[in-house]
């Protein structure tokens, strides 16, 4: 690939990994435990992700397990969790937290399906800003070493690019989508 192009390319898979892990923390009904991934706890006066201080795991399909490494950081934990934006409410049996998943209404799981479409539009709209700004770039390249017919080149395989990260991002909005609308 050409070098000119390399940095566009990276650009537009950073903005899938992003996507990816968006869509990764919308919870579709069952319990997954990247939800917990944006929650952070007061560790010794230092705000630390709640993996780093806890085993999370997932014992039913809409339970979440957290294993405090410290039994006195359940209450840190718990007030965590509460005032995050995932809105269940933690029990804590004085050694562990458990988080249980209610089942999602239809006007949820339509709500959500709204968001996973949004997130994918605001993924597009980055994509064709790269687009923009890698096509600006090789217009600046005009009356240097490099012809106008390499220039359309550059701009064509950029273009083709975008098109495959544009189906991309749909592809993982209609999983997504699918994922959280069936029951």
């Amino acid at each position: 690939m050409n070098e000119k192009l390399e940095k566009y390319e990276s650009k537009m898979e950073k903005t899938m990994a992003s996507l990816d892990a968006e869509l990764a923390g919308i919870r579709a009904g069952r319990a997954n435990p990247n939800v917990l991934n944006k929650i952070m706890v007061e560790y010794y006066g230092v705000p630390t992700p709640l993996q780093q201080v806890a085993n999370v795991s997932v014992p039913e399909p809409r339970m979440i397990q957290i294993q405090p490494w410290e039994k006195s950081m359940i209450k840190e934990i718990t007030k965590a969790i509460q005032t995050s934006d995932l809105g269940i409410n933690p029990t804590n049996d004085g050694s562990s937290i458990r988080l249980v998943f209610p089942e999602l209404t239809e006007e949820r799981r339509k709500e959500l399906a709204k968001d996973v479409k949004k997130k994918g539009e605001a993924a597009k709209v980055a994509l064709r800003n790269i687009r923009r700004d890698g096509n600006d770039s090789f217009k600046k390249l005009k009356g240097s070493e490099v012809s106008e017919d390499e220039i359309k080149d550059l701009e064509d395989d950029l273009q083709k690019m975008t098109d495959k990260y544009v189906k991309k991002v749909d592809a993982a909005v209609e999983v997504k989508t699918k994922e959280v609308m069936t029951v």
